[in-house]
């Protein structure tokens, strides 16, 4: 299971739009649950056997953000596809295959 989500707090009165602390809370959570994951400027990726497991992973992020501000929001995208792992390096590399074989056709 591959899940991409974001996670930030809002209302917490301080000046200027910066989240990176609360991000880095979040992200830290990721990083110390051994799930394979992979972190861009919008979203958090992350890999796991199972819903509970990879879940349970986000929920821990969100909680993590909850300080930061009187709200959290949360924006999550799942790929649910039983029986395969190693999908969140293996679709990157099925996508450029496919563009380097439409390049040299």
């Amino acid at each position: 299971m591959l899940v991409a989500f974001s996670v930030a707090p809002s209302g917490n009165g301080r000046s200027g739009d910066s989240v990176h602390d609360a991000v880095a809370a979040a992200v830290r959570v990721v990083r110390q649950s051994g799930l394979a994951h992979r972190t861009t400027s919008m979203f958090t990726e992350i890999e796991g056997p199972d819903w509970d497991t990879v879940m349970g992973v986000v929920k821990q992020a969100t909680e993590a953000v909850m300080p930061f501000g009187s709200r959290v929001s949360l924006v999550l995208k799942a790929d649910i596809r039983p029986g395969y792992s190693g999908e969140l390096d293996a679709k990157i590399q099925r996508l450029e295959a496919a563009i380097d074989a439409s390049e040299e056709g």
